[in-house]
């Protein structure tokens, strides 16, 4: 999820409230409250928290709902963030692999550290990991994604190898757990997904999330239009470069969803700073728009 604010940069939260219906109305089978979309390393811990708490509000049980906000760097303030957002009555906590291994040293030092931030969360509350891009990605080893696999808390790894092979090999290894592996990476998509991944979990679900559950739920019955909206959802997502998350607000402005493109992450007039964006927002609207239709005319044939 992206975090809509105002002008003046406090949360919109009117503006979440609608965009949570917009992506529920599009095929969202979760929602992934507070993360680096959400744009969580420019919140405090009580907007953090507010977020997760009005998301989870909101939905209604409807889908599940989980949370990272872990972002800090010492362990007490990892404690307090774990502690807190637990409290939030999300469905899963997700832990960020690189703020258990700050210095990238490896397998020991992430695994004390993931028992001592764990300490801090409910033993009923389920847990994910993600291994967040910023401020680097840490990616896990094969013996530690076996490990979390034999944990039966660990319930999801949002994948961030952004590798074919890599997400094909995570997948056999957490075969027999609970642990479900959801690809980030648009280009691998549709071959994650016919792989065995358990969804798709890329920034460009803040564009046409049905879409891609279209490619996940149908796409294997209908190949060359899978194949054909493959290449589609991986060329819009080529666009993240150019300035997201605010670049999805101003998609969303769009849409009419909320008002303002404010973004804390991305300060910078991104219509200035990549030349011709509102005309690629424009041929996104339009393939999305052309794609929904081709959908729908199989449906029409039914």
């Amino acid at each position: 999820m992206i975090t809509p604010f105002k002008q003046d940069g406090t949360i919109d939260w009117g503006g979440l409230e609608s965009l949570i219906d917009w992506y529920l109305a599009h095929g969202a089978e979760a929602l992934f409250a507070v993360c680096q979309s959400s744009e969580m390393q420019f919140l405090s811990l009580a907007e953090r928290t507010e977020l997760a708490r009005f998301t989870v509000k909101t939905v209604a049980g409807r889908v599940p709902v989980i949370a990272s906000g872990h972002i800090s760097d010492s362990d007490s303030d990892q404690s307090d963030e774990v502690s807190a957002m637990s409290d939030t009555g999300i469905d899963c906590l997700v832990l960020v692999t690189n703020r258990l291994d700050q210095n990238n040293e490896g397998m020991s030092v992430f695994s004390r550290a993931l028992d001592r931030v764990t300490a801090h969360s409910p033993r009923d509350l389920p847990l994910g990991l993600y291994e967040c891009p910023a401020p680097f990605r840490r990616l896990l080893s094969d013996d530690e994604i076996r490990v979390i696999a034999d944990d039966p808390r660990f319930i999801i790894l949002k994948d961030v190898s952004c590798d074919l092979a890599t997400v094909k090999r995570r997948i056999s290894l957490t075969r027999s757990s609970r642990l479900v592996i959801n690809n980030a990476n648009a280009a691998i998509a549709h071959a994650s997904l016919k792989a065995g991944a358990g969804g798709f979990c890329g920034v460009f679900t803040n564009f046409h999330p049905d879409l891609y559950r279209w490619l996940q739920d149908e796409g294997d019955s209908h190949p060359t239009l899978a194949q054909e909206l493959a290449v589609f959802l991986a060329l819009s997502a080529s666009t993240e470069s150019m300035g997201y998350p605010k670049l999805a607000k101003l998609y969303h402005n769009r849409l009419g969803t909320f008002g303002s493109a404010h973004s804390r992450a991305v300060p910078d007039d991104i219509r200035i700073k990549y030349w011709a964006l509102d005309a690629i927002i424009e041929k996104i609207i339009e393939g999305t728009s052309h794609y929904r239709a081709a959908i729908a005319s199989l449906q029409d044939r039914k």
